[in-house]
């Protein structure tokens, strides 16, 4: 069984774009390749959009060399993309979306959900991507929260809802370049489950709401912060001590450097530089589209 390596977290609230209160839990830039593949994760919410006409949000910006992958748990957010791809999204929805050779996208609140007011909360996390895949076409996936597999547990509220990777005989939809886990959970008071994590893996537990502690009997994790696990044994034991809600997240580490500037994640400097000049060249405009 995996035992509690650490705890993170950051109390510092911040706005991106027109996006507040938003709370950069972990990245890179603090931890280094001990969360690879995963670079970041930002909890956007919970917090109240007022009724406007404006279309609210993230203007456009370039991506390259990773993926973005968004959990709504309330409000609707609209996604619009160089390669084609979008949509809108709304609570139990996911999207992915892989930026690998560049993509330019915007993120605002729908239409309809500006228009309308309320409370919205979502997370957004980004995966890196292997050296061999970060030139790759862009690619947009738009999951829908009815095509999600949602396990529950025996005679108990708690449920594992499947976005990637498998639980039990349940496969997530979304595709991906590499193996990866994230599970949505719902974890009532006195439940106990064990998830699936193998060794060596890079394994990671958002807390969204409640109070976690893990077997053996160890550091109480508090919501809104991180627990990052040992790469040595297999599984994770959690126990919820109240009402509890988290995000799990379990990859191979890629063993890859990892060059980062701004919106860009190469592996080398050499690459974040052409990286700059192929977005002014204008190259992002119109890349390819995967099958």
């Amino acid at each position: 069984m995996k035992t509690l390596a650490f705890t993170h977290r950051n109390d510092t609230r911040f706005a991106i774009g027109d996006f507040y209160p938003a709370l950069s839990v972990f990245s890179h830039y603090e931890l280094g390749n001990t969360i690879s593949p995963f670079l970041l994760l930002d909890h956007l919410g919970p917090g109240v959009l007022k009724p406007t006409r404006l279309r609210k949000g993230v203007t456009e910006h370039p991506h390259r060399g990773f993926e973005t992958i968004t959990v709504i748990f309330a409000g609707e957010l609209e996604h619009r993309d160089s390669s084609g791809g979008g949509g809108v999204i709304g609570p139990g929805d996911v999207q992915w979306m892989t930026a690998a050779s560049g993509v330019l996208h915007t993120e605002t609140f729908s239409e309809a959900f500006s228009i309308a007011g309320g409370a919205f909360e979502m997370i957004q996390f980004w995966v890196n991507l292997p050296a061999k895949d970060k030139m790759k076409a862009a690619r947009y996936q738009s999951i829908r929260s009815a095509d999600i597999p949602r396990i529950s547990l025996d005679h108990s509220a708690a449920y594992v809802r499947v976005i990637a990777g498998q639980y039990m005989n349940s496969t997530g939809p979304a595709a991906t370049h590499t193996p990866v886990r994230v599970f949505d959970v719902h974890l009532p008071a006195g439940e106990r489950i064990t998830l699936p994590a193998d060794a060596g893996d890079t394994t990671i537990i958002y807390l969204r709401s409640g109070r976690l502690q893990f077997a053996p009997e160890e550091e109480v994790v508090q919501e809104q912060s991180m627990a990052m696990m040992s790469s040595q044994g297999e599984n994770v034991e959690i126990t919820a001590l109240q009402n509890s809600d988290l995000l799990f997240l379990s990859a191979q580490p890629l063993n890859e450097p990892i060059h980062a500037r701004g919106q860009f994640v190469m592996n080398s400097y050499a690459e974040i530089l052409q990286a700059y000049d192929d977005l002014k060249a204008g190259k992002f405009l119109n890349p390819p589209i995967s099958d």
